[in-house]
């Protein structure tokens, strides 16, 4: 244990707490910060130590990571005189696991080096599940020997660990994800409410769509949360919603049209205006219904 890098984490969300937990069962000395007192208090209860600011839980770490919403937290821990850069060693690795847009973490890479913190980018895909089961992709911007350090931690938290190009590359393959799973999302919530206005069996429709070219990780994942209109987050629409708006931005930076996502953006971004915003992103199937006249809602 005591020839492993010392970690600090800072965000303990839905998906930082297990990640963080899996980092301590694989023998990693985490130090965690957060704003919430019962998340701190979830990570000492499971091996960890809580940190009072971000200064005390970076100031000694080999690598920090970090894991919250959007661009605006990540600027807000990294910078200023209370934030990572201030704080950190020299020589420390800077692993922002948050989803964010490309430039910023080009920004960020540029600003860290300056204090001589070096930097990857590595947004990750797979859920409140995935993050539990460790069994994440990690997308990683950067340099190749900064992801050579890296790599034996991101094993402790993922299966897929891949890096995708230089500095902002990982978010960029984020938001494609992103684009990728909301589609999928709303192509399986219209199927649902088609199956059930067709008075088709909707729980052997979807064992038998899953079996063949229909079936993807999204059905998988989420087929029971759509059989029991369980729409506790695993990830929110607001957070999706988000995403959404990174990829079209990012798509008409390089000319990239979206036919279809830019129309299921527009359907999330309904979604979170009529209230749904803090739902599990399985709740397009909500849209859908509503659309329909098939609204189950109690």
């Amino acid at each position: 244990m005591s020839n492993l890098p010392k970690i600090a984490w800072i965000g303990l969300g839905i998906m930082g707490s297990p990640m963080a937990e899996n980092l301590i069962k694989a023998g990693y000395r985490v130090t965690g910060y957060t704003l919430e007192a019962d998340k701190l208090q979830r990570l000492a209860d499971n091996g960890g130590t809580a940190a009072g600011s971000i200064a005390e839980a970076v100031t000694d770490a080999d690598i920090v990571i970090t894991m919250v919403p959007a661009s605006p937290h990540v600027e807000a821990i990294a910078y200023g005189p209370d934030g990572i850069l201030a704080h950190a060693k020299r020589g420390a690795l800077l692993i922002d696991m948050s989803s964010i847009t490309p430039q910023t973490s080009i920004d960020l890479a540029k600003a860290a080096a300056d204090k001589g913190i070096r930097v990857l980018d590595a947004p990750v895909s797979g859920g409140e599940a995935g993050a539990i089961e460790a069994v994440l992709s990690i997308m990683v911007g950067g340099r190749q020997d900064d992801f050579d350090t890296a790599r034996p931690v991101l094993e402790a938290l993922g299966k897929t660990i891949v890096l995708c190009g230089p500095h902002g590359s990982g978010q960029t393959v984020k938001a494609a994800n992103q684009l990728i799973v909301a589609v999928n999302i709303q192509a399986c919530a219209e199927a649902v409410v088609f199956l059930e206005k067709s008075g088709v069996d909707l729980a052997a429709a979807l064992d038998v769509l899953g079996g063949g070219l229909a079936g993807s990780t999204v059905l998988a994942r989420k087929k029971d949360n759509f059989k029991n209109r369980d729409f506790k987050p695993g990830f929110r629409i607001d957070l999706h919603h988000k995403d959404m708006g990174i990829v079209t931005d990012a798509a008409r930076t390089v000319g990239a049209a979206l036919p279809v996502g830019t129309v299921v953006a527009s359907l999330v971004a309904s979604l979170r205006a009529q209230g749904d915003g803090g739902l599990d992103h399985s709740a397009l199937l909500r849209g859908v219904e509503r659309l329909s006249g098939h609204t189950t809602e109690s």
